[in-house]
């Protein structure tokens, strides 16, 4: 297998933006969404503002790619058009890319909720990993824009039925203000269980110290 890196996508990769939406399109094909397709424009600006995912060959191949897209004002952000060409596949790329566009979309908007729509087992199993939980579809954003781009799923009819509040796609939610709540109720446990542990070990230790002190005494006197 050819050594690839997994990089923040720019200018230099623009030319790899046709194969990049041929991927996209093929992928949606075989899953049987018919979602996804996007033109080579789009994937060139998002490139040029540093808010893609690419993966590369050492020869200059693609590998796979990942963007962010924005929504409701920023409030809301999403990694989007995950794929990894079929022959790179099986090697944990996904996973590199996925994290990868975490940490840049976590680096841009720090306050962002990260969210997004999935029917792959793999994706929700590396967006757990990442702190994502399941959430039902009134926890994403309701910005209408977002939920347009279903409209190429063959899947859409029952989305717009339900009214936008379900379908087979299982919603993720990233919420960086729950994971700095969470953070600090563990380190508030952590600080009470050590005062716990530290104030029990001094209390034993002056019990031994005291037992200690009496038996030396006992042996004075005798």
């Amino acid at each position: 297998m050819s050594e690839i890196s997994v990089q923040i996508a720019g200018q230099q990769h623009i030319y790899l933006a046709e194969a990049i939406c041929k991927e996209m399109e093929e992928s949606a094909k075989v899953r049987g969404t018919g979602i996804a397709k996007r033109d080579p424009s789009y994937i060139c600006k998002k490139m040029e503002e540093g808010k893609a995912i690419i993966a590369v060959t050492n020869d200059g191949r693609f590998a796979g790619f990942c963007y962010i897209e924005t929504w409701g004002h920023g409030n809301y952000v999403s990694n989007s058009g995950l794929i990894v060409v079929p022959e790179f596949r099986k090697y944990g790329l996904a996973t590199k890319i996925k994290k990868k566009a975490f940490e840049l979309t976590r680096a841009k908007y720090p306050d962002a909720k990260l969210f997004g729509l999935t029917t792959s087992a793999a994706v929700m199993k590396i967006n757990s990993e990442l702190g994502y939980r399941a959430v039902t579809f009134g926890e994403l954003t309701d910005d209408e824009d977002f939920w347009k781009g279903c409209q190429g799923c063959i899947n859409y009819p029952i989305l717009e039925s339900k009214d936008k509040k379900m379908c087979f796609c299982t919603g993720m939610l990233y919420d960086p203000k729950e994971k700095e709540a969470e953070k600090w109720d563990f380190i508030k446990k952590s600080s009470l269980y050590e005062r716990w542990k530290k104030l029990k070990t001094n209390k034993l230790f002056n019990w031994f110290q005291s037992k200690e002190e009496k038996s030396t005494t006992r042996i004075t006197m005798i």
